[in-house]
C-alpha cells in the first residue's frame, strides 16, 4: 500500500503531520512522493485565515480527482478544516472517506485500516488532553532542524481568531516528555530546535502553576549535540525578566524573539481583544534591547482590522519607523466565520487592506536593508541549508533567521560544506532581506 501525505498550514500543524507519518511508517505503510500512484492520500488541513481555508478545500478537491483517474482508494482529511467543518466535508465532498479532528491525529492508523476495509470513519476527541504518541516522528525539514511543539490550544480568545474553537484551551506538553522528544530529535541529527505553540510564553502555567519556559530552556540547553534553540510566538504581554534571563544564561538559545503585536493603535488592540497596549509594547521592546543588545525581533501585523482608519494606519507606519523591527510580516485582515470581529462594524474594503499591507512592507524593506547594511564587516555563525546550483556558494541562516520566514546568507567559498554544518561567516554584502558572506579566517 502506498500513501501520499500533504501537510498544509503552520509549523505546529507540520509537527502533527510528522507524528502521523511516523505512525503510518511504523505500521508498514510505504510513503510515496507521487500522488498519482497512491492508494491513500492524507491531507492535514488548515483554516486559520480565508486563503488557508481555500487552499485546503482546493487541495481536497484536486486529490479527490485521483479516485477517477489514478489508483486512489482512500482519501483522509485531518487537522483544522476537518475539525471545524466535519459535517460540511461529509455532506459536500463524498470522495472523503475519513475525517479526524485536531486532537485525534493519533487515530490515523485506525482510520487508514477502516477506510481500506471499505468503511467510512471519523474521530473527534474532546479538545482536552493531548494525543498519545508512541512512534518516532518522520522529519520533513531535512533532518538538521526540527520544530518542538511545547503546547496545544490557546486561552487568549482574540476577536479575530478561530484557534480556541478548533484547537481548544491551552495545554502544555509535560516537560519530561518534551525533553525526551528533544533528545530523540538530536540523536537523529537535529542541531536546531525551534520551540512553537500558539503561544510559547505561557508554557507550563496549566501544569506547574507558573510560567516555565525559562526552566525548559535550562533543561534543553544541557542536551549534548544541540547547537541552537529558537523561540517563536511570544505574546508581548507575557514576556518577563525570567524569560529574558534564561535567554541570556543559556548560550544555545538564539537571541531571536518572534513577538506578534498585530497593531500599535490602542483602540484597534482593544477591539482585537489583545491584552496589551502601545505603551507596554514600546516599554517591552526597549527593555529587551537594553538587556539583549544583539536581539533580533520579528513581529507580525494585521492590516485593515474592522474600525481601522487611514489615520490609524499612518500611526502604525510611524510606529514601525520608530521601532525598526528586524523582521516583520504584514497580513490583510481576514474575517473568519464564527469570530466576534466578523460582525464588527467598520469592515475595511479589500483594496484598502492590500494597499496598507503593501505600504507597510515597502517601509519594512527599507528598514531591513539599513539593518543588513550595518552587519557588513561583522562575523557570525551560520547554519548551512544547502548549495547554490552551479556556483561555489552555499545558502545559510544566521541566528537572526528562522526557516521559511526570514532571509538567508549566501556564502562564497571553495570549501566543501554539508547541510547542517555550522561555519563562522564574515558579512561582505547586504540586500533588503538577504546577506552575502565568506568563510571567516
Amino acid at each position: 500500500m502506498k500513501l501520499f501525505f500533504i501537510s498544509l498550514g503552520c509549523d505546529k500543524n507540520l509537527v502533527d503531520s510528522e507524528y502521523m507519518l511516523g505512525m503510518l511508517q511504523a505500521d508498514g505503510i510505504e510513503i510515496t512522493n507521487d500522488e498519482t500512484e497512491a492508494d491513500v492520500i492524507v491531507i492535514n488541513t488548515c483554516c486559520f485565515i480565508g486563503d488557508a481555508k481555500e487552499e485546503s478545500i482546493q487541495t481536497i478537491l484536486e486529490m479527490a480527482e485521483y479516485k477517477k483517474t489514478g489508483s486512489l482508494k482512500g482519501l483522509i482529511v485531518t487537522g483544522c478544516l476537518g475539525q471545524r467543518y466535519q459535517n460540511e466535508i461529509e455532506d459536500e465532498i463524498p470522495e472523503v472517506d475519513a475525517v479526524l479532528g485536531t486532537n485525534s491525529y493519533d487515530s490515523i492508523v485506525e482510520a487508514l485500516h477502516q477506510v481500506m476495509d471499505g468503511k467510512r470513519y471519523k474521530n473527534f476527541k474532546e479538545l482536552k488532553g493531548l494525543p498519545v504518541i508512541r512512534n518516532k516522528r518522520r522529519l520533513t525539514t531535512g533532518g538538521h532542524y526540527a520544530y518542538l511543539k511545547i503546547a496545544e490550544g490557546c486561552n487568549k480568545h482574540c476577536t479575530y481568531c478561530i484557534i480556541p474553537q478548533i484547537r481548544g484551551e491551552y495545554r502544555s506538553v509535560p516537560m519530561e516528555e518534551l525533553l525526551s522528544q528533544a533528545e530523540e530529535l538530536v540523536s537523529l541529527g537535529v542541531k536546531e530546535l525551534i520551540l512553537v505553540a500558539q503561544e510559547t510564553t505561557l508554557y507550563g502555567t496549566d501544569l506547574y502553576g507558573k510560567k516555565s519556559l525559562g526552566r525548559l530552556l535550562d533543561k534543553l540547553n544541557e542536551i549534548k549535540g544541540l547547537f541552537w534553540i529558537r523561540i517563536l510566538y511570544c505574546y508581548p504581554e507575557e514576556i518577563d525578566d525570567n524569560l529574558i534571563d534564561a535567554m541570556l544564561r543559556n548560550k544555545k538559545v538564539c537571541h531571536y524573539l518572534d513577538m506578534p503585536i498585530q497593531h500599535s493603535s490602542d483602540e484597534i488592540l482593544k477591539r482585537m481583544g489583545r491584552k496589551t497596549n502601545r505603551e507596554a509594547i514600546v516599554g517591552m521592546i526597549g527593555n529587551l534591547r537594553k538587556k539583549i543588545p544583539d536581539l533580533c525581533i520579528r513581529t507580525t501585523l494585521i492590516c485593515g482590522f474592522p474600525g481601522e482608519t487611514e489615520a490609524m494606519h499612518e500611526e502604525l507606519m510611524r510606529f514601525i519607523n520608530e521601532m525598526e523591527f528586524d523582521r516583520l510580516g504584514a497580513f490583510a485582515y481576514s474575517p473568519e466565520e464564527g469570530t466576534p470581529a466578523e460582525s464588527y462594524p467598520g469592515q475595511v474594503d479589500e483594496e484598502t487592506k492590500l494597499r496598507w499591507q503593501e505600504e507597510i512592507m515597502e517601509l519594512q524593506q527599507e528598514i531591513s536593508f539599513d539593518k543588513n547594511e550595518e552587519l557588513k564587516g561583522k562575523e557570525c555563525m551560520a547554519f548551512i541549508e544547502g548549495k547554490v546550483a552551479d556556483e561555489n556558494a552555499y545558502v545559510g541562516r544566521t541566528y537572526r533567521d528562522a526557516p521559511d520566514v526570514d532571509g538567508y546568507v549566501f556564502i562564497n567559498t571553495e570549501e566543501t560544506l554539508m547541510t547542517g554544518d555550522f561555519v563562522k561567516v564574515k558579512i561582505t554584502g547586504a540586500y533588503e532581506y538577504d546577506l552575502i558572506g565568506e568563510i571567516a579566517e
